[in-house]
């Protein structure tokens, strides 16, 4: 097949949006630090944005999605990008293989991007950065092989994740519990109020991510068409959806709805919706935005009870949407809405429905183990967590010698 030049626009567009997510993030997650904070919490997002970049031109892409090597692994042939160019990919047949390389590059980044907001405020840079380029290596990249690059999960098993929903969501999530418990609390966590300090900043976040989302999930039909459209329809509907259900839950809870949980329910909304945006209907992405807006309050409300500090709720949002999500996918998908999808139980085959969920635990306790012994390592070559007195000062001046703000 040769070259579409309008999938290839879309695709470099795409990419474009999907980029902007991790500065996105950074705000997100700054705005929802204590002032002390802020520029370590974004300094996070930014490093992981330039060394992941370096990460998957080198070994990552090669590993996630080389030659399939016995449905664990991808082969080193790509290492380096060698014979990687401008011909049509494996994986994409309309669009340069660079093309592909380079969208899920973006992947590959907002990822653990997304789990600092776990650690957040109390682990040494030096333990951030070590973190990193392990749990790259050896969680996401082989993640991906298996769901997106000829693995077991995707091509054995018949899992259906349209953008992410295992790979990146519940992944993130399930990384941030592990490290929530083996980091610790942050001092005075539960005794102390920790308010986020500059709510308009997390909104911004919120809605740069919301717009960047358009590329993260539309952007995985890999062309301009009429998969991309359900995509992009369904994934503002499912964040449309889950801000409402937020905020009615928490309107009828706590007497007053809070602009930071709406948009909160409207994350949770776009995370539920990446693995089956698409494969399912627009009806069907309005019930999975509600359902995920009330489930994501749920386990973000549970969480003081269960004694952890996910310090911005990546478990409560992340694991618990992407895991909705992906069984969603297994009630909702159907083949007439994307005939290269499977059907799920509300179509007439309810064994996707397990498929799914086997796909939820393998990345469940591939993630939690993995993730564990990474930061066990870390911990023994430089140490996780700042000391006590540098957490009293702050990340930006102990880490960073700068403060964010100068007032």
């Amino acid at each position: 097949m040769k070259i579409d030049t309008g999938d290839t626009a879309w695709m470099l567009i795409s990419t474009a949006l999907v980029m902007l997510m991790t500065p996105g993030l950074a705000l997100f997650y700054g705005g929802m630090a204590r002032r002390k904070n802020i520029l370590g919490t974004m300094m996070h997002s930014l490093t992981i944005l330039c060394v992941v970049s370096v990460i998957w031109v080198l070994w990552g892409y090669t590993i996630a999605f080389g030659p399939d090597k016995g449905g664990i692994i991808g082969g080193l042939e790509w290492f380096g990008l060698k014979g990687v160019g401008h011909e049509p990919g494996p994986h994409a047949a309309s669009i340069p293989h660079l093309s592909f390389v380079i969208f899920q590059m973006m992947f590959a980044i907002i990822t653990p991007t997304l789990i600092t907001g776990a650690f957040a405020e109390r682990m040494k840079f030096s333990a951030f950065l070590l973190f990193t380029i392990l749990w790259v290596t050896f969680v996401y990249a082989p993640l991906a092989h298996w769901v997106w690059g000829g693995g077991w999960i995707g091509s054995v098993l018949g899992a259906l994740d349209f953008a992410g929903g295992t790979v990146v969501h519940i992944s993130s999530g399930v990384a941030a519990l592990t490290a929530a418990f083996v980091i610790g609390k942050r001092k005075g966590y539960g005794i102390n109020p920790m308010p986020p300090h500059n709510r308009t900043l997390t909104i911004t976040g919120a809605a740069l991510l919301w717009f960047g989302w358009f590329g993260f999930n539309a952007g995985s039909a890999l062309s301009a068409g009429s998969i991309a459209t359900t995509a992009f329809v369904n994934t503002n509907l499912s964040a449309s959806a889950g801000f409402i259900s937020w905020m009615i839950i928490e309107w009828v809870q706590k007497g007053k709805p809070t602009v930071i949980g709406a948009v909160s329910g409207s994350v949770a909304g776009l995370v539920a919706i990446t693995p089956a945006s698409g494969f399912v209907s627009p009806l069907s992405s309005l019930f999975i935005g509600s359902a995920a807006g009330i489930l994501c309050y749920l386990a973000v409300i549970l969480k003081p009870r269960l004694g952890y500090d996910d310090s911005f709720d990546v478990f409560g949002i992340h694991a618990v949407g992407g895991t909705w999500g992906a069984l969603a996918t297994g009630l909702f998908a159907s083949t007439k809405i994307n005939p290269a999808g499977i059907d799920g139980l509300f179509s007439g085959n309810p064994p996707l429905l397990g498929i799914q969920a086997i796909a939820v635990i393998g990345t469940y306790l591939y993630v939690f183990f993995y993730t564990f012994v990474i930061l066990k390592i870390v911990d023994w070559v430089v140490g996780l967590r700042i000391n006590e007195e540098e957490e009293s000062i702050g990340l930006d001046l102990t880490q960073h010698g700068e403060s964010g703000y100068t007032l």
